[in-house]
């Protein structure tokens, strides 16, 4: 049996190839030997905003420019909107609705072309970009297509419920398949996609995935956002708890943010829980447990 797990490699934008000198992708973005005066990010995903927030607390001016209206597109939209204003109080700025259209070497530095929605053009200057777009299956060189394995539009290879590909023999997990692309949750397919073929009847409750963005402070969710919920029909009720009201945050000096709570009004029933505060992805854990035993 062979069981591909190669993962995820960075996005990149066709008007802005990796250089890794000027315009960056996450792992040199990790690697850089001196901290620039100014950097633009592009993306405003759990990558962007970690690596943003990382270079402007070590004293960089950090600029996100972000193509959707929101920060952390697909989050609960509370705690995006909270996550910005903390981090623009930090220092960092924001251009929502807004794309990069290209760029041009400027001596040490680089000029950025952006555009907004309304067509309106802009040129910002920087030391280097970061692009963090997202990430795409890697499975360059692997035969796939000459071996009969199926892939969708996008390059991730098609799975059914027990790992299989289309073709006997050959299972594949983590990063290459459709879905959230986390370390974690690919950690727990490969053991159990093994114990599959051993025939023992594991599982992944993807309902109790956590998801953490380690910016300061940190934002940890599982499970349905307050308007996911709704789109799946349930009647909603929600709770939510401000850190500034919580001793133990005082004493650590970090009181923004909150924890909020997502149920089905009628049962009860957990359906998600998001945190933006100190020590969320500790925090989040007990939310987990909840969440796979069904809490209410």
């Amino acid at each position: 049996r062979i069981l591909l797990a190669t993962g995820s490699a960075p996005v990149e934008l066709p008007d802005l190839p990796f250089d890794g000198t000027h315009i960056l992708g996450s792992t040199e973005a990790l690697s850089l030997e001196s901290v620039p005066a100014r950097m633009v990010v592009i993306g405003a995903g759990a990558i962007g905003l970690e690596m943003g927030s990382v270079w402007s607390r070590l004293g960089t001016q950090v600029e996100i420019i972000e193509f959707m209206n929101a920060v952390l597109p697909g989050a609960d939209a509370e705690i995006s909107q909270q996550v910005q204003r903390t981090l623009k109080r930090q220092g960092m700025s924001f251009r929502l609705s807004t794309r990069a259209t290209g760029a041009d070497l400027d001596g040490d530095g680089i000029k950025l072309y952006v555009a907004g929605q309304e067509g309106e053009n802009t040129t910002v200057e920087c030391d280097c970009v970061l692009v963090a777009v997202g990430r795409r299956p890697q499975t360059e060189g692997l035969g796939l297509e000459s071996a009969g394995v199926e892939t969708t539009e996008r390059g991730f290879v098609t799975v059914d419920d027990d790992y299989r590909t289309t073709v006997n023999g050959v299972f594949a997990i983590g990063d290459v398949t459709p879905g959230p692309m986390l370390a974690h949750k690919a950690e727990a397919e490969g053991l159990v996609a093994v114990e599959r073929m051993a025939g023992m009847g594991s599982s992944v409750n993807y309902e109790a995935i956590p998801n953490i963005v380690y910016t300061h402070p940190e934002v940890a969710s599982v499970g349905l956002s307050e308007t996911a919920a709704q789109e799946a029909d349930h009647q909603v009720r929600t709770g939510k708890y401000l850190f500034r009201a919580n001793a133990r945050a005082h004493s650590i000096n970090c009181i923004d943010g909150f924890v909020k709570v997502v149920a089905d009004a009628g049962t009860d029933r957990l359906l998600g829980v998001h945190i933006f505060g100190p020590q969320a992805s500790h925090l989040i854990a007990e939310a987990v447990v909840a969440m796979e035993f069904r809490a209410s």
